[in-house]
């Protein structure tokens, strides 16, 4: 993996780990449910049912899976817990799986700048005004 020394990788992991709320699903190519683990609790997925279709369980994923061979990315999307996800699907030989990391912090950035930006735009609004009058 590009010459990334063992010790920075599995720093890295860890840091996600600790501060994403990883969780997983594996959904087998007819859309059931084959196997799940993390923190899916933090993102409102509970009482999940093992070989029963996953659109019918979580609605976000509905329509979303199988993948045709390529994977998804699916940034800053609303859980059932209003919980900021960032949802990343790859297929694989056991089936797709659905990573889910949490977004929280990057979706409250992106408010901020967003809002900031606002401001600015009624500012120059207001100047404007001011200066044609």
């Amino acid at each position: 993996m590009l010459g990334v020394p063992t010790s920075v990788i599995s720093y890295v992991i860890n840091l996600m780990l600790e501060n994403r709320s990883l969780a997983y699903l594996l959904v087998k190519k007819d859309g059931c449910l084959s196997s799940w683990g993390g923190k899916l609790a933090d993102y409102g997925v509970n009482n999940l049912r093992k070989g029963e279709d996953i659109g019918q369980q979580i609605f976000f994923l509905e329509g979303l899976l199988p993948l045709d061979d390529f994977p998804l990315f699916l940034p800053c999307l609303k859980t059932g817990e209003g919980i900021c996800a960032d949802i990343h699907m790859f297929p694989s030989e056991e089936g797709d799986w659905v990573l889910l990391l949490d977004a929280t912090v990057d979706e409250m950035q992106l408010s901020l700048i967003q809002q900031q930006a606002n401001e600015f735009v009624l500012q120059h609004e207001k100047v404007t005004r001011i200066l044609n009058q």
